[in-house]
């Protein structure tokens, strides 16, 4: 049988998967919940493209009075910056003054208009699929997660007061796809490094001519994306394991737990 976590070749009646460790893999009820939440049953990049709309659209439905319909494309149908505080958005001010920590994850799910998210979603659209094909699911959403976390940390250390956006996360998988390339060497290896290379320049450029751009949480987002590539590892050079599953659905647990508490008090604070 194939195990329902790693889904390498294993005798049916191991007590536990000696690739990633799984007790009891011919469980029927192990094959169920896996087959069902499996990464080949569930596109994890769609629904993250899906759960970044909705937040779009909820900050432009809490405070419509505010939307910014300026002539300028870089914040035409722009959200207020009080919706886009009452749904988590990160740096000293939400932090330092309101303790708002939880703000360093809700943050990656926020826009600042509609070009801040269609370009980030395309980038999330071309990157997501190959991370997750060389990675796995559950290294997927690790690196996609903690990055968004270490990038908004690093740019609030470097005291940027107001701050939101998936681009910390989606340069965490640029990270990755740097040590990815690097790693496993060869022509291969060698042309995806050069690719990722070509948009940490465009990200360079991008930040120093535009401004307004969170040049620290993209730092720290590809910083910490090198880092968890390199403690995660990829599918050449180790099949995900047991520790991996737990921690990624710990980190599906926290994100999932904190957008619902930003969009219950949002909601509860605009129309009080």
């Amino acid at each position: 049988m194939l195990c329902p976590g790693c889904r390498k070749l294993i005798s049916s009646d191991e007590p536990a998967c000696p690739y990633c460790g799984l007790s009891k893999p011919g469980s029927r009820l192990k094959k169920l919940f896996f087959n069902r939440f499996s990464a080949a049953s569930i596109d994890v990049v769609k629904i993250l493209i899906y759960v970044n709309i909705t937040f779009f659209v909820l900050s432009i439905f809490l405070n419509p009075s505010g939307l910014g319909l300026s002539a300028n494309p870089l914040n035409f149908l722009s959200p207020s910056d009080k919706s886009l505080f009452l749904l988590g958005a990160t740096g000293t001010m939400p932090i330092n003054f309101y303790g708002r920590w939880w703000t360093l994850v809700s943050a990656s799910f926020l826009h600042g208009g509609i070009l801040h998210i269609f370009f980030n979603m395309a980038a999330l659209g071309q990157l997501g699929p190959f991370v997750l094909r060389e990675f796995g699911f559950n290294r997927f959403f690790i690196i996609y997660s903690v990055t968004g976390v270490a990038g908004f940390f690093m740019s609030y250390l470097a005291g940027i007061p107001f701050t939101i956006g998936a681009s910390a996360s989606i340069c965490g998988l640029i990270g990755a796809i740097l040590y990815y390339g690097k790693s496993r060497g060869g022509s291969y290896g060698e042309v995806i490094y050069r690719q990722a290379m070509g948009w940490v320049v465009g990200l360079v450029l991008f930040g120093l001519l535009v401004p307004g751009i969170n040049n620290w949480a993209h730092g720290g987002g590809i910083a910490s994306g090198v880092l968890f590539a390199f403690l995660t590892g990829y599918h050449e050079k180790k099949s995900e394991t047991l520790l991996h599953q737990v921690l990624a659905i710990g980190c599906m647990v926290l994100t999932t737990v904190i957008l619902l508490w930003a969009i219950l008090q949002a909601v509860y604070y605009s129309f009080r």
